[in-house]
């Protein structure tokens, strides 16, 4: 064998162990249920989710019912969609390695009982998704397993019903502990009784009434702000024209854009994100552990699912209060706008020209060059992601080693975000905030208290891309 032969086997063992070992460096496993079919968002949030299949591990796509459609079930719908996918991910792979051939991704699709909510519950209910969530749980694997649920949850609830019949009560208690639920509201019956039935189940939700939830500001109009990014014009643009096959399948909005895909943001590892955590607020929103009382529950639309008393705590609705920063033509570029917005909708909707514009560039990817196209900057830290520090002591935050594989020009934001921290007051930036090194001054505290330090990095490239890094900061009294 010569000796060009034995390089090119050499280079091609070593592309195969690469991608392999970076698809094991996959963070987080995904489920998903979607009622696809039954409004036009579901298929928005499923191009959307495919262009990250390279940073989140997808498990499973299982077709289900909803309120909204309780009586099919569209698998074929999901197919489409995927067979528009595999004639870009060659391309894809140009630009990150680790996104999964048409194949294989086609192996992912199941289905769910056409039957809705808990009629679909019970001895002999079992179907393809619910036993596939099973044995997804069942693989030595110590990664959560994450059910983002985008319509109706009761092929989850047989899941658990099979695992509480059929396995051991310590069996049962391991599998469940694997578990990670968002669910996009309730959009069928069995979600209560989930968490009636398994209250140590990890669980996100917006109980009540759609227009009070935390995941509708994905695309809600806010009135004070530059909306552009959630727009049809943007959305023609960007997304469904010129950006190939998979683009193209994107349709127009029926009711809301892409309302099911906070239920996946916060598993994109952007530096921000820290899923199991979800106080700590990111692109997915933020929530907080309570239960919430019945007449704190928006009372408005559910699509005729029951508004009832929470029985236990969940991971739910949670408020922000977010002073945007805009753009300067002189000097600084960026200056705090003069208004405050306060509300749960703003967990999301404060990072949505960040998560659009990282959407847009991933949909050049479908068929631009890697030279052509912009790539995400790598933010880094001159010190831990974890200080201690006491009251009253300067201390300094450093973007230290940052770079941009695209060699663009990087813009800097630090920032306090008080709401995942202990402290109610932000603490404030000395000086230029935008300096890739900054110093704080500690407050006074009279107990151990936490503050999350937010480094934003955005790049000046086509459409600008954005990443994170966040430092906790342990603030001990004198």
């Amino acid at each position: 064998m010569n000796r060009s032969k034995i390089s090119l086997i050499v280079l091609s063992l070593f592309a195969t162990f690469f991608v392999h070992a970076q698809a094991m460096e996959k963070p987080n496993r995904v489920v998903v249920l979607t009622d696809i079919e039954a409004d036009p968002d579901d298929a928005q949030s499923l191009i959307r989710l495919l262009l990250y299949a390279n940073e989140i591990d997808i498990k499973g796509l299982v077709a289900t019912t909803s309120t909204h459609m309780k009586d099919q079930i569209h698998p074929e719908s999901i197919k489409k969609i995927i067979n528009a996918y595999g004639k870009v991910v060659g391309n894809l792979n140009l630009h990150a390695t680790g996104y999964p051939g048409e194949n294989s991704m086609l192996s992912l699709i199941k289905s769910g009982l056409p039957i809705y909510g808990m009629q679909g519950v019970g001895n002999g209910k079992d179907s393809e998704g619910s036993d596939w969530i099973i044995k997804v749980l069942e693989e030595d694997d110590g990664r959560p397993l994450w059910i983002s649920v985008w319509g109706g949850v009761n092929t989850l609830a047989q899941a658990l019903h099979k695992i509480r019949s059929k396995k051991s009560s310590e069996e049962a208690r391991r599998l469940i502990s694997k578990l990670r639920v968002y669910t996009i509201s309730d959009q069928d019956d069995s979600g209560i009784w989930i968490r009636r039935n398994f209250p140590e189940l990890f669980y996100i939700v917006s109980p009540g009434g759609y227009f009070g939830s935390t995941w509708i500001a994905i695309a809600t109009p806010i009135e004070g702000i530059d909306n552009e990014t959630v727009s049809n014009p943007w959305l023609a643009k960007n997304i469904q024209q010129g950006h190939g096959p998979l683009g193209a399948m994107y349709p127009d909005i029926g009711y809301g854009m892409e309302g099911d895909t906070p239920a996946f943001l916060s598993l994109i590892p952007n530096g921000l994100n820290s899923p199991d955590n979800p106080s700590w607020g990111d692109w997915g929103g933020r929530y907080e552990y309570y239960r919430p009382t019945f007449a704190s529950l928006d009372q408005g639309f559910t699509g005729g699912v029951p508004i009832e008393e929470q029985p236990r705590e969940i991971w739910t609705t949670a408020t922000d209060m977010y002073q945007p920063y805009l753009s300067k033509e002189y000097g600084r570029p960026v200056i705090k706008d003069t208004t405050v917005f306060e509300d749960n909708r703003v967990t999301i909707w404060r990072w949505r020209d960040e998560f659009q514009n990282d959407f847009a560039a991933r949909m050049d990817w479908c068929l631009s060059s890697f030279e052509v196209a912009n790539h995400p900057p790598q933010p880094a830290l001159g010190h831990s992601e974890n200080l201690t520090v006491t009251s009253g002591e300067r201390f300094y935050l450093s973007a230290l080693g940052t770079s941009d594989p695209d060699g663009d020009n990087l813009s800097y934001l630090w920032f306090n975000y008080p709401e995942a921290g202990s402290l109610d007051e932000a603490i404030p930036i000395e000086n230029a905030e935008n300096l890739y090194k900054v110093p704080v001054v500690a407050p006074e505290v009279d107990q151990t208290e936490t503050a999350h330090f937010i480094l934003k990095v955005t790049d000046k490239g086509t459409p600008a891309l954005t990443r994170y890094k966040r430092v906790v900061v342990a603030i001990k009294p004198k």
